[in-house]
C-alpha cells in the first residue's frame, strides 16, 4: 500500500520531486518498466521517471532490504542498455525510522564493479523542506521532529490552501496513509477531514482493493464450506466462479486439514 501512495505521488507531483532530490523543477514523464529489454524486479513497486536527458529512480522503503544494492545496479545497467545516452539518478527512501545498519548502504561492490546511489532517511530530513510543496506534503510528518502531531496540523492547514480540490483530496488522503506509520488512527482522523478523503482517487483505489479481497474471501468461504459438504468439484466451480485449479487446490487444503 505505501508503495503504492508513494508511486501515486511521485508520478502526480514529479516537479516537486524533481526539485527536492534533483535541486531544480526538471519536466519528468513516467517511464514504464516495459520499456526496458528485461523483466524488472518488482515492477510494481518500481518508479522511473525521465526527462530528455536524465532518468530518476526511486525506491521508497518501509523496511530495511539486504538485496537493495543489487537492485540499484540492477536497474542502473538495463537502464544504461536502453538510455545508454541519458544520466540516472537513483534514489532510496526510507519511510520509517530504524537503527539498521542496511539503511546507511549506498554501495555495491564486486571485483572491480563499484556501484554507489543515493540514500535519504526521511526522519533525517527538515520538515520544512515537505511543507514547501504540495506533493512532498505527505512526507512532513514522516520528517525530523519531535512533535509529530503539530507538524500533522501544519500539513492540513497547508492542505486546505491547494486550490484544487481533487489534489487536495488526494494529498490528504496519501498524508493520512503515511502518518499511519507514526501516529494513531485517532489523531489522523480528528486532523485530517475524512469526508474530503473518500472522494480521492488514493482513497477509491484503497477500497475497491479492500471490497476485491472482501468478496474473494467470501467465495473462497463458500467453496471450502461446498467442497466439506461433498459437492462435486465440477459443481463448485459453477457455482463459484472459481477456476479449476482453485477450486482443486482449495480441495488439497481441506484433504490435508483431515
Amino acid at each position: 500500500m505505501f508503495d503504492n501512495i508513494c508511486k501515486f505521488l511521485a508520478e502526480n507531483f514529479s516537479t516537486d520531486f524533481a526539485t527536492w532530490l534533483l535541486g531544480e523543477p526538471i519536466s519528468l514523464t513516467e517511464l514504464s518498466p516495459s520499456e526496458l529489454s528485461l523483466e524488472p524486479i518488482r515492477a510494481d513497486a518500481l518508479i522511473l521517471l525521465e526527462s530528455t536527458e536524465l532518468v530518476l529512480h526511486l525506491e521508497f522503503q518501509t523496511q530495511p532490504d539486504v538485496n537493495m544494492p543489487f537492485r540499484m545496479i540492477d536497474y542502473r545497467l538495463r537502464v544504461y542498455r536502453r538510455f545508454p545516452q541519458k544520466q540516472m539518478r537513483q534514489v532510496v527512501i526510507y519511510l520509517k525510522e530504524t537503527s539498521s545498519e542496511l539503511v546507511q548502504q549506498n554501495t555495491f561492490t564486486i571485483a572491480g564493479t563499484p556501484h554507489e546511489f543515493e540514500v535519504v532517511r526521511l526522519w533525517e530530513q527538515p520538515t520544512e523542506v515537505f511543507l514547501r510543496y504540495p506533493g512532498l506534503l505527505p512526507f512532513a510528518v514522516l520528517g525530523g521532529t519531535d512533535d509529530r502531531a503539530s507538524i500533522l496540523q501544519q500539513v492540513a492547514q497547508e492542505i486546505i490552501g491547494i486550490p484544487d480540490q481533487r489534489l487536495q483530496n488526494n494529498v490528504a488522503a496519501a498524508t493520512a496513509i503515511l502518518a499511519g506509520l507514526v501516529l494513531e488512527k485517532g489523531l489522523i482522523q480528528r486532523v485530517l477531514r475524512r469526508d474530503n478523503m473518500r472522494e480521492s482517487v488514493i482513497f477509491q483505489e484503497i477500497e475497491a482493493e479492500a471490497q476485491a479481497k472482501g468478496r474473494a474471501q467470501g467465495i473462497r468461504l463458500v467453496a471450502v464450506n461446498l467442497l466439506k459438504s461433498q459437492m462435486p468439484l465440477a459443481e463448485v466451480v459453477r457455482v463459484t466462479g472459481l477456476s479449476l485449479e482453485e477450486a482443486e487446490l482449495l480441495q488439497k487444503e481441506i484433504e490435508g486439514e483431515l
